[in-house]
C-alpha cells in the first residue's frame, strides 16, 4: 500500500486550488462537500466557479497562482489543465509548506483524492493508486446502489444519541444496541415518521436495553458459530459467514484459513490461532474445546473458523459436544469444501452420468495414522474419490489401491491451494502418483482426486486417439 487512507479534518481550514477549467471543476465539486475555506486562483475561471464565488461558497482570486498563496493551507491542488503550469504551481505550493495534489500526476502528488460515496457523515473512499480509475468508478457505482440514501440521516441521528448510550456497559451491550438500530429499528422508524420518530425509537430502545442489563437474570452467556471459511478465496466466503465475522468477539481459526479471510474479521475481535498439522505441531483438540467454551461462557460471540466446510473432516462433533455440555447456544454456517473448489480448478464435475453416480470423500490419515478404507470398492473402474490430507499418505494410498486391483493408469489429479492465487494442479496416474508428488514438493494444502484428470488432459487424449484412428 503506497497511499495510506486517512480522513483529514477540513472544518474551517484553508484549501487552495489553482485552475479554472475542467480539472478544477471536478475537484471543486468534491471539495465543496467539506467545511473547508476554499480559495481558487484562476485568471479565467469557468462561469460555474464564478457563480460559486458569487454565492459565497468559495473565494475566487482572478489571477495566476503566485508565491505565498498557499501559506497556512491544509491542502493544495494544482489543476490548471496544463502540465508545465501545474509543475510550476506545485513547486510554489510546496515552498509555502502545503501538501500538493497534481491532477492526473500520481508521481507529482503528495496525496491523492479518492472516489467518494457520500452518505454524510458516512463517507466511503475508494482508491486504486492511479492504477484503475475505471474500476474505482465501478466500485463506487456498486456501493451507491447498495447503501441506502437514508444511511447518512440515521448516522447523524445516532451520533447525537451516542452520549446517552454510554449508560450501557462498554462492549457487547453497546454493539448490540447499535447493530439493532442500524439494521432494523432505525430504518423502520425513519420511514414511519422521520427524525422525530427515530429519536423516540432510540429512547425506547435504550430504556429496554437498560432494563435487560439491570435484570437479576443469570449472567449473560455468549454463543458459538461454527463457520466454514471456504477453500481460501475470500469471494467464495458465504454472506452468512461474512456476517458472523462482522459481529464476532473472538475468532478461533485453523491453520489452513487464508490470511485474506482473517482480514475480514471485525477489527476489535480477538484472533486465536488453533492450528493443527497432520504429523506435525498441533493444538490438542481438548484445548480447542476448552478455549471455545471459556470465551463463550465469558459472554463472547465466538466464531470457530474452519477451512472449507466445518462438517467435512473438521472434528465438528467433538466441538459441538463440548459446547452443548456447557449449555451454550451454537449454529453451523456451511462453507465451500475443498473438493468443490479443487474439482472446479480441473474443469471437471464430481459426478457424471455414465461415469460415476457417486463420489467418496475420504481422508488420507486419521487419529491413529494412515486411514483405512474399502480399497476394493475404491479400486473399481469408474469410481471417483476426493482425498483430503492425502499428500503424506500418497505412497500408502497408492499401494493399497494397486494391491486391490486398481489400474496403474488410473488418472490422478492433485490440486494445491485450490481457489487461491498460488493454486497449482498436478496431473499424474496412480502408478506415478507418489513419485510425482515427491518431485512437485507441494507445501500448501492439497486435495487429491482418484479417477479424475484435468479436462484439458482428457480432451488431449481423446484428440490423440482420434488422430490414431484416422
Amino acid at each position: 500500500m503506497r497511499h495510506f487512507p486517512v480522513f483529514v479534518d477540513l472544518a474551517g481550514r484553508r484549501v487552495v486550488l489553482a485552475g479554472g477549467a475542467d480539472a478544477a471543476l471536478a475537484k471543486l465539486r468534491i471539495l465543496m462537500k467539506t467545511e473547508a475555506r476554499i480559495t481558487v486562483f484562476a485568471a479565467d475561471a469557468a462561469p460555474e466557479i464564478a457563480g460559486w464565488a458569487a454565492a459565497g461558497r468559495l473565494v475566487l482570486v482572478p489571477r495566476a497562482f503566485a508565491p505565498g498563496d498557499a501559506l497556512c493551507a491544509a491542502l493544495a491542488y494544482a489543476a490548471t489543465d496544463d502540465a508545465a503550469e501545474d509543475a510550476r504551481v506545485a513547486a510554489l505550493m510546496r515552498a509555502d509548506g502545503a501538501r500538493v495534489n497534481m491532477v492526473d500526476n500520481l508521481d507529482g502528488s503528495d496525496f491523492i483524492t479518492p472516489a467518494i460515496v457520500d452518505r454524510d457523515p458516512v463517507v466511503v473512499a475508494i482508491g486504486t493508486e492511479g492504477a484503475a480509475p475505471v474500476l474505482a468508478r465501478s466500485v463506487k457505482t456498486h456501493l451507491e446502489d447498495h447503501l441506502s440514501p437514508t444511511l447518512g440521516t440515521l448516522a447523524r441521528l445516532g451520533k447525537a444519541f451516542r452520549a446517552a448510550v454510554e449508560a450501557l456497559p462498554h462492549g457487547r451491550a453497546r454493539r448490540d444496541f447499535w447493530a439493532e438500530y442500524y439494521a432494523s429499528t432505525g430504518p423502520a422508524a425513519l420511514e414511519r415518521g422521520g427524525g422525530a420518530e427515530v429519536e423516540r425509537a432510540l429512547r425506547l430502545m435504550l430504556a429496554r436495553y437498560l432494563v435487560e442489563e439491570d435484570a437479576p437474570a443469570r449472567p449473560k452467556q455468549g454463543r458459538v458459530d461454527f463457520v466454514g471459511a471456504g477453500p481460501g478465496d475470500p469471494e467464495l466466503l458465504t454472506l452468512k459467514a461474512r456476517k458472523a465475522l462482522d459481529v464476532a468477539d473472538v475468532v478461533i481459526f485453523d491453520r489452513l484459513v487464508a490470511p485474506a479471510i482473517l482480514e475480514l474479521a471485525r477489527r476489535e475481535a480477538t484472533l486465536v490461532d488453533a492450528g493443527k498439522e497432520g504429523f506435525g505441531p498441533s493444538t490438542p483438540q481438548a484445548d480447542i474445546d476448552a478455549m471455545i467454551v471459556e470465551h463463550a461462557r465469558a459472554g463472547a460471540h465466538v466464531v470457530r473458523l474452519k477451512s472449507g466446510d466445518p462438517t467435512v473432516f473438521g472434528r465438528l462433533d467433538e466441538e459441538i459436544a463440548a459446547v452443548e455440555g456447557a449449555g451454550l447456544d451454537w449454529a453451523i454456517v456451511p462453507g465451500i469444501t475443498a473438493a468443490s473448489a479443487a474439482v472446479a480448478a480441473i474443469g471437471q464435475s464430481l459426478t457424471r452420468r455414465g461415469r460415476n453416480a457417486g463420489v467418496r470423500l475420504i481422508t488420507g490419515h486419521d487419529m491413529a495414522g494412515f486411514a483405512d478404507h474399502d480399497w476394493r470398492a475404491l479400486a473399481r473402474p469408474g469410481e471417483v474419490a476426493a482425498v483430503y490430507m492425502g499428500k503424506r499418505a500418497a505412497r500408502y494410498i497408492q499401494g493399497r489401491m494397486l494391491m486391490h486391483g486398481a489400474d496403474p493408469a488410473l488418472p490422478v489429479s492433485v490440486v494445491e491451494n485450490a481457489s487461491r492465487p498460488d493454486q497449482r494442479v498436478l496431473a499424474t496416474t496412480l502408478g506415478q502418483m507418489a513419485q510425482a508428488l515427491a518431485e512437485a514438493d507441494m507445501g500448501g494444502p492439497a486435495l487429491m482426486f482418484l479417477g479424475l484428470a484435468p479436462r484439458q488432459a482428457v480432451e488431449a487424449v481423446a484428440e490423440f486417439k482420434q488422430e490414431v484412428a484416422l
